[in-house]
């Protein structure tokens, strides 16, 4: 059975097939440029795909395929509103230059769908919806002007970023999004009202009086469960959370070699089982003794395993950023990509991995077809 993987880089979306064994490249589309984010062909989008580009002087460009990537097509970018000249009582954040949030798009940083909407989280923390896979888009105008995004900053890039977007699977009008700096945001309205969910996060980076404040987190990512949609886990810039009660409370657990790190990934039937790739600290962006190691929790983060079988474990310096792992549908499948071009499959949830002898530009994204 042939199976589709894609893997966006700095130079390029490098599709992948497997048929039988080992994975390998098929097709290489925007070679050269930079594509931050893509959204694999999607019942949700007429099985339409999406690239997001970033093009430097050029700006941000979204192109979509409808024949699986064989050929591609610019359409609409997210645009943002004329900015007001008297500012808002989000506009002045924390982090920006001036003290003030530009209302321009730097980042597509996240691509998901759901029920026939394409939702796209941006840098400086806008969040866009289409309802015709991308032809055009629609700020969503309730999260934008909270007037807690005062509080919000960069994690990582000079302003705010909607790095995670984890539709409910059952529940069309819910969403849930999370922000680099700015906690986890949930509607259950379809956008209509906003309220953040992050309580139980601990931001060790902030005063001791603001480190419980929910709306000030740094989630570097969150996922959520296909077959238990209330289990989601995140990944975070201070240690790992999960939430069991659809993120109205978190509780902190404790993994070997390191707790930070970026990338975070469940299982679609188990909620129970997640995969985290530890680093060092946020001082030291590197893996601890410069051996990659990949933690798996299978009991809900009461204990883990730290799986090596197949990952370099001398004189490694890979990072794996916050879309940089990826789980098949089957819960079985993996793949692992770096931020200096390594890329690592499993076809058993991670007990084995496989280096693809290709050496990729430094990895984006990798999202299962």
């Amino acid at each position: 059975m042939e199976q589709r993987a894609w893997v966006a880089t700095r130079k390029g979306l490098f599709e992948l097939q497997r048929r039988g064994g080992a994975w390998a490249i098929a097709r290489v589309s925007f070679l050269g440029e930079p594509v931050s984010m893509l959204l694999p062909p999607h019942a949700a989008a007429g099985g339409r795909m999406l690239a997001a580009l970033n093009l430097g002087h050029f700006g941000v460009k979204v192109h979509a395929s409808d024949d699986a990537g064989k050929t591609w097509a610019e359409v609409a970018t997210p645009t943002y509103p004329p900015q007001p000249e008297t500012p808002g009582p989000g506009d002045r954040a924390p982090g920006a230059e001036g003290g003030s949030v530009p209302w321009k798009l730097v980042q597509i940083w996240s691509l998901e769908a759901r029920g026939g909407t394409v939702w796209a989280g941006t840098l400086p923390g806008g969040l866009f919806r289409s309802a015709d896979g991308g032809a055009s888009w629609q700020l969503v105008d309730s999260l934008w002007r909270r007037a807690e995004r005062a509080e919000w900053f960069g994690g990582g890039y000079d302003v705010p970023g909607i790095h995670s977007i984890c539709p409910h699977p059952t529940q069309p009008a819910e969403l849930l999004v999370g922000i680099s700096c700015g906690g986890a945001w949930v509607t259950r309205d379809d956008g209509i009202s906003w309220a953040v969910q992050a309580d139980g996060m601990r931001a060790d980076f902030m005063p001791p009086e603001q480190a419980g404040n929910p709306n000030t987190q740094d989630p570097h990512a969150i996922v959520r469960c296909t077959a238990r949609p209330e289990v989601l886990w995140c990944q975070h810039h201070c240690g790992i959370w999960r939430s069991g009660d659809n993120a109205r409370s978190w509780q902190q657990v404790s993994a070997p070699v390191s707790s930070f790190g970026f990338a975070v990934a469940v299982h679609p039937q188990d909620a129970d089982t997640a995969w985290f790739v530890p680093a060092v600290a946020d001082q030291q962006r590197v893996p601890r003794d410069a051996a990659l190691v990949v933690n798996r929790t299978r009991d809900g983060g009461r204990s883990f395993e730290t799986l090596r079988a197949g990952l370099p474990q001398t004189d490694c310096y890979d990072l794996a950023y916050r879309h940089g792992l990826a789980v098949g549908a089957d819960g079985r499948d993996l793949l692992l990509g770096s931020t200096t071009g390594g890329l690592w499959a499993s076809d058993d949830g991670g007990d084995h991995w496989q280096a693809l002898p290709t050496r990729l530009p430094p990895i984006h994204a990798v999202r299962f077809g």
